[in-house]
C-alpha cells in the first residue's frame, strides 16, 4: 500500500507527474441535476434500496455548472478544508469482482489508508458499492442494482442526523458513548479503470450553505438512514480530476461531527460531452465510520 502524503509539495515527483498548467485544464462545462424542490414543504421522495432494484423517483432539474478540474493542484484540497482530498494509493487489488477478497483484503487497506490521512483511531466499514453500469441505470426496472452506474444527482450519502443514525445501526452498544468524541463518515472512491466517462465531480463544502441541503430518507435492506439532497445554488463550486487513476483515490466526507472543520462534500457524476459515447465507467466506493478516542 502507497499513500500519498497530502502535506508534499506539489512538486514532489509523485505529483509532479501529473502538474500541468491552466491551458493544459480539462474544465468541463455541463449540467448537474439537482433537486427539484415543488415548493410546498414536503420532503422528499424515498429512496428504497433491496431485493436487487434500487426505486428512485425524486424529481430533478439540470443547471448549467463548471467543474473545474484541479490536475497538478491535488495537494491544495483537503478533507478538513473542502471536504475532499485526493491521495496516491496502489492497490493489490485490481479487478473488484470477488466480493471475499473486496470486503478482506481490499477493507484492510482502506483502514490503513485512512487512519494515516486522519490519524483516526479506528475505521469502520459499514458497505461499499461497485459500479459498472450504464449512465441511466435507475431506469433498467427490475435487479437494476446488477447494473449499478453512477449517480448523476447531487447528494450527500447521509445528513447531520442520518450519520448518527448509521452510527447507533453499526455501533448499538457503544453509540452513547461514541456521539461523544469525533467521528467521521468518509467514502474511499476509486475509478477500476481510468475513468473519462461519466467522472465524479465534489463541491467546495465552504461554497455550500446548510440552507441548501435537504433532508431525505433513504431505506436499504431494513436499514432506515436520511441522507441529504440540494437546492442549486449559482455560488456552489464543483471540482474533478481528470483521468482519475485506478492508483488514485477520491475521500468524500459525508460528515463530521467536528464544527470547526468541513462537515460534507455534495458529489455526483456528471456529463463531459468529450467522452460520453465511451463504455460505462468502472469505480467502487467503500464508505467507512471513522472514529477517533477524543
Amino acid at each position: 500500500m502507497a499513500v500519498e502524503d497530502s502535506s508534499r509539495h506539489p512538486q514532489d515527483p509523485q505529483w509532479s507527474l501529473r502538474s500541468c498548467d491552466q491551458k493544459d485544464k480539462h474544465h468541463v462545462s455541463t449540467s448537474l441535476n439537482y433537486w427539484n424542490d415543488p415548493g410546498d414543504g414536503s420532503r422528499p421522495t424515498p429512496i428504497f434500496i433491496g431485493k436487487s432494484r434500487v426505486t428512485n423517483e425524486r424529481p430533478t432539474k439540470p443547471y448549467p455548472y463548471q467543474v473545474s478540474d484541479i490536475s497538478g493542484e491535488e495537494d491544495q484540497y483537503t478533507l478538513d478544508k473542502h471536504g475532499f482530498q485526493y491521495c496516491r494509493h496502489v492497490s493489490a487489488e485490481k479487478d473488484f469482482t470477488d466480493n471475499c477478497s473486496v470486503e478482506g483484503a481490499y477493507y484492510s487497506e482502506c483502514r490503513e489508508l485512512l487512519k494515516e490521512v486522519t490519524g483516526a483511531s479506528r475505521v469502520h466499514i459499514f458497505n461499499h458499492k461497485v459500479r459498472r453500469g450504464p449512465t441511466q441505470w435507475h431506469h433498467l426496472g427490475l435487479n437494476n442494482l446488477a447494473n449499478r452506474g453512477p449517480v448523476t444527482r447531487t447528494h450527500v450519502d447521509q445528513s447531520y442526523d442520518g450519520a448518527e443514525m448509521r452510527l447507533r445501526w453499526e455501533f448499538p452498544d457503544e453509540a452513547d458513548d461514541l456521539v461523544k468524541k469525533r467521528y467521521q463518515i468518509i467514502n474511499i472512491w476509486r475509478p477500476i479503470a481510468t475513468i473519462l466517462k461519466d467522472p465524479i465531480a465534489v463541491a467546495d463544502a465552504r461554497s455550500v450553505p446548510d440552507s441548501d441541503l435537504v433532508a431525505a430518507d433513504m431505506v436499504e435492506d431494513g436499514y432506515k438512514g436520511e441522507s441529504w439532497v440540494v437546492r442549486s445554488n449559482p455560488v456552489h463550486r464543483w471540482f474533478f480530476k481528470y483521468k482519475l487513476e485506478p492508483d488514485e483515490v477520491l475521500l468524500i466526507k459525508c460528515f463530521d461531527s467536528k464544527l470547526e472543520v468541513a462537515r460534507r462534500a455534495l458529489h455526483s457524476a456528471f456529463e463531459d460531452s468529450s467522452h460520453k459515447d465511451l463504455e460505462s465507467r468502472q469505480s467502487i466506493e467503500v464508505r467507512c465510520l471513522v472514529l477517533y478516542d477524543e
